[in-house]
């Protein structure tokens, strides 16, 4: 069995997330059992999509009353071969970028948000 990576991105909502993470960015829907939840895949990367919500699962409130909410600045990095056409490819398909192209001692990368505000990093290595 091949490793896989999962991560877990809190969503407003799950079928816009599907629609740009499958649209826009190349993943695979592996279930979408319920509306509060979904799990897709690109490559090794396996990332499951919860809602916030009353029931049980990745979306449901701390014992503490705290309730799971998008955003912030931890992100899923994915690595591209041309960056400078997957941005234009992306702004032409209406996403939203926190910035624009930044070169660092690494590569060059870029933030886009996700439909309910969390960051996906495009990162294209030095060569």
């Amino acid at each position: 069995m091949a490793e896989t990576v999962l991560v877990r991105y809190i969503v407003r909502d799950v079928d816009a997330a599907i629609a740009f993470y499958t649209g826009q960015l190349g993943f695979d829907v592996v279930m979408h059992p319920a509306p509060t939840f979904a799990m897709i895949a690109r490559g090794a990367l396996r990332m499951a999509l919860s809602a916030p919500s009353g029931r049980g699962g990745g979306g449901q409130a701390m014992p503490d009353g705290r309730v799971p909410e998008p955003g912030g600045w931890n992100r899923v990095v994915l690595v591209v071969d041309d960056i400078d056409a997957e941005v234009e490819r992306l702004r032409a398909a209406g996403a939203a970028f926190r910035n624009t192209l930044v070169t660092g001692v690494g590569g060059r990368q870029i933030l886009l948000d996700d439909p309910s505000g969390n960051a996906v990093e495009l990162f294209q290595p030095t060569s």
